[in-house]
């Protein structure tokens, strides 16, 4: 594992997942590695409760109905359609179901503008094509029909970003269950295998773009995933990803919880800021997930590694929360910046701490970019 990028969820916690499988004794639906009330404990985590031999560790961090109803619609033949805001753990919570229902997280489709029918269906190899023939071995099955054969989770990322003639496309596979194969004479329907459902993940950001039909509406089952606004379960977050990071790059460093409650307190501000605000200019583009809190503190960190005193400092993480979320010039950086005269200057007179030098570091940084 040590040498790959970034191993799936299947690779990552095999060791977690074996031991789960041969204490299993639940009944499993269809071709499930696991069993429902385990494949919830892999994602959430055990306590003492469990009586378990060993610890899980929690996984996904969220309200457990939202887990509890995802993993009770792949159990029937429904798709899973997880929406919510960018940045909300959808992605990693379909990877995290996909891994532990068939061990194979890895079977997905990226929905853009340029995903076509194809990439969910079939497409051919061309040269074995012209010396074979059309035949099951000169095709190239998508990720989809592979879930479809082996009875396995199929994930569709950022569905609404693909066109209708797609989505058109997946409404026949969720409701027939058999992708039809019309240039082959024989052997020319794939039929889905029990344990076969698709997850798929939408940004509610993305409405409009391709709005789903009311046809495939019907399909999947809905879960939506809010934004992580409790602080408690967004520092676990956000602690659970920077620990993660720091094992990745093999960094020694040291993240004080001041700051990191300099950060949280920062996002929960300017989340605020954005809901009091009346027109989108007065919002800052980014969503301000949780995601986006771990990208800054990376950022930071590794800034703080590699060109600081390997040391995190309230001014380094200033600096990094400025550059990640300025994204519109001039508007998010007046915004930035009338938070920081507005709400941050007038705290660090009153409280102290790391917020004079918080503040100051967010200064140079807007004046950097001004």
């Amino acid at each position: 594992m040590s040498d790959l990028l970034r191993a799936p969820a299947e690779i990552k916690y095999a060791e977690e997942l074996d031991w789960l499988e041969s204490v299993d004794d639940g009944p499993k639906p269809f071709s499930w590695r696991l069993s429902p009330k385990m494949v919830r404990l892999f994602i959430l985590g055990s306590e003492r409760s469990d009586g378990l031999d060993r610890e899980i560790s929690q996984k996904w961090y969220g309200d457990r109905s939202f887990v509890e109803r995802s993993i009770v619609t792949l159990a029937s033949d429904r798709g899973l359609l997880l929406i919510g805001d960018p940045g909300t753990g959808k992605s990693w919570l379909a990877e995290l179901l996909s891994a532990a229902i068939s061990r194979n997280s890895t079977l997905v489709v990226q929905g853009t503008a340029g995903t076509t029918e194809d990439h969910i269906k079939y497409s051919w190899n061309v040269s074995m094509v012209i010396s074979k023939g059309q035949s099951r071995e000169s095709m190239i099955p998508s990720p989809i029909m592979t879930a479809m054969e082996t009875g396995a989770i199929g994930r569709f990322e950022e569905l609404t970003r693909s066109t209708s003639d797609v989505q058109d496309a997946l409404i026949s596979i969720l409701s027939e269950k058999y992708i039809s194969v019309p240039e082959m004479d024989s052997d020319n329907i794939v039929f889905a295998k029990p344990g076969f459902s698709v997850i798929a993940t939408a940004n509610s950001r993305d409405r409009g773009v391709n709005d789903l039909s009311s046809a495939l509406k019907r399909r999947f089952n809905f879960v939506r995933i809010p934004v992580v606004t409790n602080k408690k379960s967004e520092a676990e977050i956000v602690r659970f990803r920077t620990e993660e990071l720091l094992r990745r790059h093999r960094i020694d460093l040291d993240v004080p919880p001041t700051l990191l409650d300099v950060l949280l307190q920062s996002f929960a501000d300017l989340r605020a800021s954005a809901a009091a605000a009346g027109s989108d200019d007065e919002k800052l583009e980014s969503a301000l997930s949780s995601a986006e809190q771990i990208g800054v503190l990376e950022d930071a960190i590794l800034h703080s590694n590699f060109f600081g005193e390997r040391a995190l400092t309230a001014r380094t993480l200033a600096s990094s929360l400025v550059g990640s979320l300025a994204r519109r010039e001039p508007e998010d950086l007046a915004i930035l910046n009338k938070y920081l005269h507005g709400v941050v200057e007038p705290r660090s007179k009153e409280e102290g701490g790391s917020w004079p030098e918080f503040l100051e570091g967010g200064r140079d940084a807007i004046a950097t970019l001004s």
